[in-house]
């Protein structure tokens, strides 16, 4: 009988050419060995795959390509800027700034030159400067207006700027009612010529007379030459009052003027203010009964001393501005109102955080400085000013000492802010 398992061969148990057994596998099982590993080994091959592609794809999805100049563009591919034509560049999206603060690319802090400093107690003082303007001396001003009701038919100073002395000619009037006022003095004195026995008192009519002239503006002379003449001319001349220069013209040559109507404004210029306005926080840190330097930028090398005159006693609130006010001479007149002018006060030396002035933005209501928080971001505070120099402001509160600074580039990080935003970072910001 045949052994069933020789006609196999490659059954489990076959005979070998000398009739020894061997064990041998089926050809089934080794086949599959090898077909399980190399399905297996695609399959993780394809999974790393699959995870290569998502991580590509989520990394794609974390970064954009913009402008360093023009950060409106924003791209998801790389090129060139299509406003300037400069290369693109890489940004994070998941790296972007809280809502905030900014975030500036390291190009676009080299190209706005932004620099910080960490802050400091420093010693600050000795002296204080403002910023003024110089203005009219309202006490030495005068308004000469008409004493009349008539019509301007002459005027002898045309031009604001123009000089006037005192006792100078300013206008010719056509007045009916002062011309009867006159043809009455000369009336009444003819009666007290002719007629000085009688009963009636014609001295006191003719004083009376003459009291109404001088109210209506004419001069001692102009009455002593109208009782001399017996004469009445149809034009009366009126004088100037005061000396200075013509600051207003309230006529013109035919104009009509009523009683009281102001023609010219006059203002001496022999002194001047100086004024200045001042943070309420600031007042404290001026002497006020110290001699205070006026210098103006238009005449450098000069400088003018003065003293405080005034002080406004009442301080905006919405502000908190005081206005200082400082008289100095102009013998030579070359100072004129509305030029700027620095007004230089002493004040006590003292330690306290300081900064540049360029490093503090003012809008008149609050006062802010950009802080660092993070690598290339930056996040605006707001902080309470106090003495400030030349060169330095000191601040009072809002800053603690280790906070880094913007020193230079605060006018750029503020207008990038209103660019990305939309807004400006002080809206809603009250001391």
């Amino acid at each position: 009988m045949k052994n069933k398992n020789a006609n196999i061969g490659l059954g489990y148990g076959t005979t070998g050419p000398h009739g020894v057994k061997r064990n041998r596998l089926p050809v089934t099982r080794s086949l599959r060995i090898p077909g399980l590993f190399l399905f297996f080994l695609m399959a993780l091959l394809s999974c790393k795959n699959k995870a290569e592609k998502q991580v590509t794809h989520t990394s794609a999805a974390k970064f954009y390509y913009t402008c360093s100049m023009h950060p409106q563009v924003m791209q998801h591919k790389p090129g060139n800027c299509p406003i300037c034509g400069m290369k693109l560049i890489e940004v994070s999206e998941t790296n972007t700034a809280k809502a905030d603060e900014i975030r500036l690319t390291q190009q676009q802090i080299q190209l706005g030159n932004i620099l910080v400093d960490t802050i400091n107690d420093k010693r600050i003082g000795d002296k204080v400067i403002f910023t003024g303007t110089l203005n009219f001396n309202l006490y030495k001003t005068a308004s000469v207006s008409a004493r009349v009701a008539g019509r301007i038919e002459k005027l002898y100073f045309k031009n604001i700027g123009d000089y006037v002395r005192k006792g100078d000619p300013l206008f010719d009037i056509y007045s009916e009612e002062l011309n009867n006022a006159r043809q009455e003095y000369i009336y009444t004195l003819q009666k007290k010529q002719t007629l000085d026995n009688s009963l009636i008192d014609y001295d006191r009519l003719v004083q009376s007379a003459r009291n109404k002239l001088l109210l209506w503006g004419l001069t001692e002379k102009q009455i002593q030459d109208l009782g001399n003449n017996k004469q009445v001319t149809r034009l009366t001349s009126f004088y100037s009052t005061a000396s200075g220069f013509i600051t207003e013209l309230g006529v013109k040559e035919g104009d009509y003027v009523m009683e009281g109507g102001k023609v010219v404004n006059l203002a001496d210029l022999s002194t001047l203010w100086a004024e200045a306005q001042v943070y309420a926080s600031q007042m404290n840190d001026i002497d006020k009964n110290g001699t205070v330097t006026v210098q103006i930028p238009d005449m450098p090398g000069k400088e003018f001393k003065g003293h405080i005159e005034f002080v406004n006693p009442e301080i905006n609130p919405d502000t908190r501005i005081d206005l200082v006010r400082v008289v100095i001479p102009n013998t030579d007149r070359q100072l004129k109102p509305g030029m700027p002018a620095y007004l230089i006060f002493r004040a006590p030396v003292h330690k306290a955080f300081s900064l540049p002035i360029d490093a503090v933005l003012r809008d008149g209501t609050v006062s802010v400085v950009w802080v660092q928080t993070g690598k290339n971001t930056f996040k605006n505070k707001m902080v309470e000013t106090g003495l400030e120099t030349e060169n330095d402001i000191e601040i009072k509160s809002g800053l603690q000492k280790g906070d880094i600074v913007v020193i230079n580039g605060a006018y750029l990080l503020n207008s990038e802010y209103k660019f990305k935003k939309g807004s400006s970072p002080m809206g809603g910001m009250k001391m």
